[in-house]
Formats: C-alpha cells, sequence, structure tokens
C-alpha cells in the first residue's frame, strides 16, 4: 500500500522539480555554466546554430551570402582572410568566431626571422572596421634561440587593407554571377 503512494509522491516531486526552471527563467542556473550560454543563444536564435541555421551549400540570396552564409561572421571577410593568409600553415580556424590562428612561418629568403598571424573578423557586414590583424615577429639569436621582435604597425594595416580588398573583390564577383 505504501509502495504506489511513494511512486505517486515522487512522480509529483519529479515533475515539479522538472517545472521550476521554465525557458525564461534561467536565473537558478549558475552563471558562466557551459549549458546556460547555450541554453541563452537557443532562445535568443530559437537555435543553438543562429537564426539561419547550418548553411554549408549556400541556399539563399546575396544577402544571406553578405551576412555569413551560415557562419558566424561575415562570409566575404572570412574567406578573402583565408585566401591572403594561403600561404601560411593555418593552426585554427573558427568560422562561427570569426579567428583565424597561424602557425610560424620562416620565407625562404630570410630563415633568421618568422612570423604568426591572429586575424579577428569583427562582425557580419562587410566593413572596414570589420577585420584585425596581430602579427608576431621573432628573429633568431644564436645564443638565446627565437627572440620576439618589433613589428611595424604599418604590417597589420596592410595586411587588413589587402583582406579587405579581396573581399570586396569576392563581394562584386558574387553580384555579378
Amino acid at each position: 500500500m505504501r509502495t504506489p503512494l511513494l511512486i505517486a509522491l515522487s512522480a509529483a516531486l519529479l515533475v515539479t522539480a522538472c517545472g521550476s526552471v521554465t525557458p525564461g527563467d534561467r536565473s537558478q542556473i549558475p552563471r558562466g555554466d557551459r549549458r546556460d550560454r547555450m541554453v541563452q543563444a537557443m532562445h535568443k536564435n530559437q537555435s543553438i546554430l543562429g537564426p539561419e541555421g547550418l548553411s554549408l551549400f549556400g541556399g539563399g540570396g546575396n544577402d544571406q551570402q553578405e551576412e555569413g552564409s551560415g557562419i558566424g561572421v561575415n562570409g566575404f571577410l572570412w574567406r578573402a582572410s583565408l585566401d591572403t593568409l594561403s600561404f601560411l600553415p593555418v593552426t585554427s580556424a573558427d568560422p562561427f568566431g570569426g579567428v583565424i590562428l597561424t602557425d610560424w612561418y620562416t620565407a625562404p629568403e630570410t630563415p633568421n626571422e618568422r612570423f604568426k598571424l591572429n586575424v579577428y573578423i569583427l562582425g557580419r557586414q562587410l566593413r572596414a572596421d570589420g577585420v584585425r590583424v596581430a602579427v608576431f615577429r621573432q628573429v633568431l639569436n644564436d645564443s638565446a634561440g627565437w627572440v620576439d621582435a618589433p613589428v611595424s604597425p604599418e604590417t597589420a594595416t596592410q595586411l587588413e587593407n589587402t583582406i579587405l580588398t579581396r573581399a570586396r573583390e569576392l563581394r562584386v564577383a558574387s553580384a555579378n554571377s
């Protein structure tokens, strides 16, 4: 006789516990929790992949392509960045976060110097301030090995301008097709 009562009470507690956190009330989920961020993104965008979902093979007009074709950043800036950095070994490329990290590259003509780049695409629109490049340089010192060396600020600016020029070319080419 006690078993059915105990089962009914347990079921009622379980149902009550499940209903205590509603989609709009995330105050009971600890802040900084990875699941909390995913839940917030799902409620904001109705999908963990964003409002458009994931588009692998295109399938949208020019507006969707300009906005990023289902990736988190501008598609033209993303492709232009990869095109511009194609001679460098890419360590990490995150199209949803808009970050491209390269490994160290030594040009054959300067074996005592190497470079590394971090490219950050800052938004979903093709804008002049939509891309940032951080350049790191090291020189080979006989006694200390590779040592950090200064980089001219113009180097990063030139790379950003090259990426922006290529992104504009890609946009024009997509508009003409």
